[in-house]
C-alpha cells in the first residue's frame, strides 16, 4: 500500500533543480529582474493570479470530498501544452490506423477466445480525451477514499472541539476539497501523457464498448524499441479488444474490481493523537498553512487488516485479468508479428513492475494497481487451456465462485486437475449456456426494484448457482489470507 493516500503525500514546493534560483514570493519564477526575463515572469504571475481566483470561485461549487472541477482544469491545461497531447502519427492517419489495427486485432483475437467483441468501435484519444472521458470513473474511485478521509478525523473530534471549530469545519472542507482536486489534477496530467489505452490500469475507465488507443503516447512508447510503430499499434490493440471482450461479457468483474476499492475506502480510520497535534498547528486565518497540513501526511490514516484483505483480493482479481489477457493476446497474435514475443514481455514487465500508471493510481487512493502475480495468473490460464481447452478456460469467468484463487495461483497444477474431476463440479460444465444467462440476468439497479416487490426467479436462480458453487468446494477469494502478502513476479 502507498504510505501517503490520495490528499495526505508530503509536499516540497522547494525542491528545485540544482542551480535554480529561489524566489521568495513561492510562485517559483526565480529573482526578480527587468528585461524580458522580467516581463515573462509578471506574464506568468498573471496567469497564475489569475487560475488562482477561477479556482476560488469554484471552491463553493463543489459538494463533495474532491473538486473535480478544479481537478479537470489543472490536467488540461498542463496537457494543453505537452507533446502527450497531440494525436500522434498524423490525426487524420491515426484515426484510420487505430480504426484498421482494431478491426484486426479483433478478427485475430475471434479465434482465441469464446467472448465475444466486446467494444462496437475502436478510436484515438489524445491526453487531453483521455482526462474527459474517464474522470467520471476516477470520481468513483477517489470519492470513497477522499470521503472517508474526511469524515474519520472530523468523527474522532470531541464534541467540545467540534462546536468550537463551528464554520472552520466547513471551510476545512472546502479546502481539502480543492488540496484533493489539485492533486487529482496534476496526477491525471501525467497519467494522461504516459498512458497507451484506456483500459491499460486494468480497470474499465472509459465509456462502454468504446476501445481507446492514444497514438501519441505510443508513438513515444515506441521510439524505445526497436519494432515498426505498425506492429506496436495492433499488439495493443489486441491488448485492448481483448480487455473490452472481458469488461462487456462477465457482469461481475467490473462491480467487483471497483467495489473493491470501495471496501478498501471504508475501513479507514485516523488516529485521534495526530488530532490534537493539529489542533495546535492550524492557523484559521492562514490558508496556505491548512492546505499544507492537510497535505503533510499528518492525519496519515491507519491500515486495518480488513484492507489488507481487501488489497490482497484486488491484486488477486488484477493479476487474473491480465494473465488472461496476456494468454489471450499471444494465442491470438501467434506469429503474425515477428516483435510479439518481444512486446509482451515489455509489457509484461510495464505492468508487474509498476509504471507510471499504478505509481499514480497509488498515490491518488492509496492503492497500488499493481498486478504482482502477472506471470503465474498467465502460466494458470495457459495450463488451464492447454489441458481443457478455450471453452472451459473462459467460462470460468462467468461466476466469481469459479475463479482460481491466490492459493491457485500458488498450485496452477492442481488446480487444473481439480477442473477436470468430478468432484469440481464443472465436469460437464457448460460455459457458453452459463456466460449467457450470467448475461440475460437483471443489472444490479433491476435487483434493487425487484427487491422491493420480491425475489424475482432469476435471482432465486443466482442463489441456487452460488450455493451449488460453494458446495462444489471452490474457494471464494474472500478467503485469502489477509496476512500473506503477494510476491513479485517479473
Amino acid at each position: 500500500m502507498n504510505e501517503f493516500p490520495f490528499g495526505f503525500g508530503p509536499s516540497d514546493p522547494d525542491k528545485r533543480g540544482e542551480g535554480e534560483s529561489r524566489d521568495p514570493s513561492g510562485f517559483g519564477f526565480g529573482s526578480p529582474g527587468g528585461g524580458p526575463q522580467g516581463a515573462e515572469a509578471f506574464n506568468q504571475l498573471g496567469q497564475m493570479l489569475s487560475q488562482l481566483g477561477s479556482m476560488l470561485s469554484q471552491a463553493g461549487s463543489s459538494s463533495g470530498p474532491v473538486n473535480y472541477s478544479i481537478a479537470k482544469q489543472i490536467a488540461l491545461q498542463r496537457l494543453s501544452s505537452s507533446s502527450g497531447s497531440q494525436m500522434g502519427f498524423g490525426s487524420d492517419s491515426g484515426n484510420a490506423a487505430v480504426r484498421d489495427a482494431g478491426h484486426l486485432a479483433e478478427l485475430w483475437l475471434d479465434a482465441a477466445t469464446i467472448l465475444p467483441a466486446g467494444a462496437t468501435s475502436t478510436v484515438a484519444w489524445s491526453a487531453r480525451d483521455w482526462v474527459e472521458k474517464t474522470l467520471d470513473t476516477w470520481q468513483r474511485l477517489c470519492d470513497p477514499v477522499a470521503q472517508r478521509i474526511s469524515q474519520a478525523w472530523v468523527e474522532a473530534l470531541p464534541e467540545e472541539a467540534k462546536q468550537a471549530a463551528g464554520p472552520l469545519l466547513s471551510m476545512l472542507g472546502q479546502m481539502g476539497g480543492m488540496a484533493f482536486g489539485t492533486q487529482l489534477g496534476n496526477a491525471l496530467a501525467q497519467l494522461g501523457s504516459e498512458v497507451l489505452t484506456s483500459t491499460e490500469v486494468g480497470l474499465p475507465l472509459g465509456p462502454d464498448a468504446t476501445a481507446a488507443l492514444l497514438p501519441g503516447n505510443i508513438q513515444k512508447f515506441t521510439e524505445g524499441l526497436e519494432r515498426p510503430s505498425s506492429e506496436v499499434l495492433v499488439f495493443l490493440a489486441a491488448r485492448e479488444a481483448a480487455h473490452h471482450r472481458l469488461f462487456a461479457h462477465v457482469p461481475w468483474l467490473r462491480q467487483r474490481l471497483l467495489a473493491t476499492v470501495e471496501e478498501y475506502a471504508s475501513g479507514i480510520s485516523v488516529d485521534t493523537e495526530s488530532l490534537q497535534q493539529l489542533a495546535g498547528q492550524l492557523d484559521p486565518s492562514n490558508l496556505a498553512n491548512i492546505e499544507e497540513t492537510l497535505s503533510s501526511g499528518l492525519l496519515q490514516p491507519q491500515t486495518s487488516p480488513e484492507q489488507k484483505a481487501a488489497l490482497a483480493r484486488l491484486e488477486t482479481l488484477l493479476a487474473l485479468v491480465e494473465g488472461w489477457v496476456d494468454v489471450v493476446v499471444a494465442d491470438a497474435i501467434g506469429d503474425r508479428l515477428p516483435g510479439a514475443d518481444a512486446l509482451r514481455e515489455t509489457l509484461r514487465r510495464r505492468r508487474a513492475s509498476g509504471g507510471p500508471a499504478e505509481q499514480t493510481f497509488a498515490s491518488l487512493v492509496g492503492l497500488e494497481l499493481r498486478p504482482r502475480r502477472l506471470r503465474a495468473a498467465s502460466a494458470l490460464w495457459k495450463l488451464v487451456g492447454d489441458q481443457h481447452g478455450v471453452e472451459k478456460r473462459d467460462g470460468l469467468w462467468s461466476h466469481p465462485d469459479l475463479m482460481p484463487t491466490a492459493d491457485d495461483l500458488d498450485d496452477p497444477l492442481e488446480f487444473a486437475e481439480r477442473l477436470g474431476s468430478d468432484e469440481s463440479g464443472l465436469a460437464e460444465f457448460d460455459p457458453i449456456a452459463e456466460l449467457k444467462r450470467t448475461e440475460d440476468a437483471p443489472s444490479a439497479d433491476e435487483a434493487r426494484a425487484e427487491d422491493s416487490t420480491g425475489d424475482s426467479p432469476a435471482e432465486e436462480a443466482s442463489t441456487g448457482d452460488a450455493t451449488e458453487a460453494s458446495d462444489s468446494g471452490s474457494a471464494h477469494p474472500e478467503d485469502d489470507d489477509p496476512g500473506s502478502g503477494p510476491r513479485t513476479d517479473g
